[in-house]
Formats: C-alpha cells, sequence, structure tokens
C-alpha cells in the first residue's frame, strides 16, 4: 500500500488537537506542535533523538513552573525595584542550573528541548490554558502531557508518510 503524503499525515495529526483543546481539559494544542516541530528540528524521530528530547521537555516545563512559584514567593516580599531583582535572581538561578544539570547528566545535554518545555509553560500558565487556567501545578501537568505526545506525533507522521519528494 502506498503511503500517503507527510502533509496529508500531518493534517490528520494537527485535527486532533482540536479535540485535545476542547473543554473541561483545554489543553495547550501548540505545545505539542513546538515538540512535534521541535523533533523534526533536530533531525527527526529517530530512537537517539527521542530519547535526547523526551527527557528534557519536562524539565524545562518543570523549571518553568518554579519560576512562576518563585516570582509569587517574591512578590508577597519586594515591591519596585527590589521586585524586579528579586525576579532577576529567581530567573537566573533557575534557568542556569536547568542549563547546567546538562553539563553533569547526559540524558538531560538537549538544551533546546528545555526551553520547547520552559516556553510551552509559560505559554499555558500565562495564556489561559490548561482544565484550571492560572493554575501553575494544572499548567504543569498539561504541558507535560501536550509536550511528550509531540515527539510520538513526529514519530508516527514520518511512519506513516511516504518519504518526502516520493510524488513528485
Amino acid at each position: 500500500m502506498k503511503k500517503p503524503p507527510a502533509e496529508v499525515v500531518a493534517s490528520l495529526l494537527a485535527i486532533t488537537t482540536i479535540l485535545i483543546h476542547l473543554h473541561p481539559y483545554n489543553f495547550p494544542p501548540w505545545a505539542i506542535f513546538v515538540s512535534w516541530a521541535g523533533t523534526f528540528a533536530m533531525g527527526g524521530p529517530s530512537k537517539e533523538n527521542l530519547k535526547r528530547i523526551w527527557p528534557v521537555l519536562p524539565l524545562g516545563a518543570f523549571v518553568g513552573f518554579l519560576v512562576v512559584l518563585g516570582f509569587k514567593k517574591v512578590g508577597t516580599m519586594y515591591t519596585g525595584t527590589e521586585l524586579i531583582l528579586a525576579q532577576m535572581v529567581v530567573l537566573f538561578c533557575l534557568n542556569g542550573g536547568m542549563m547546567s544539570i546538562a553539563r553533569f547528566v547526559p540524558m538531560f545535554s538537549f538544551i533546546p528541548g528545555m526551553f520547547f518545555g520552559f516556553a510551552s509553560f509559560f505559554a499555558t500558565m500565562f495564556g489561559g490554558f490548561g482544565p484550571e487556567p492560572g493554575n501553575p501545578y494544572m499548567a504543569l501537568a498539561a504541558v507535560v502531557a501536550m509536550n511528550a505526545l509531540g515527539p510520538l506525533y513526529a514519530l508516527i507522521t514520518a511512519r506513516c508518510s511516504a518519504p518526502h519528494g516520493a510524488h513528485h
């Protein structure tokens, strides 16, 4: 049986994100697209690349979660310039800590993937997504689930579609 072009397979997968976004879950469908595209940007959904991206996506989301909690905490302690400086310290320490993990733990060496998860968390948290918009715990759960689907969608796209250029 002839495989359909990637555009067809990817589009069929893309329409499933409409269902994912429906209430009551309100999951962030674009978080799937971020990690899906990220998987292809790193060379595609090979076994090696999946082993590199899947661990770092939730790490990045978790650090984003810690940044939000840290900002909330310092927001109760400081105002004005002191608050801005305290937020800068929180972000510097957590961001630097996240990236430093890559030096010591090979499983977490794909730093761009950390930022796919990190950015997905912030967009979910402040974009009104998740089962309880504005709840950092629910935003984290939603992002981890949706970012995990992206590489799976990339794998399905690669396995179920004809190689690019095969239909010319």
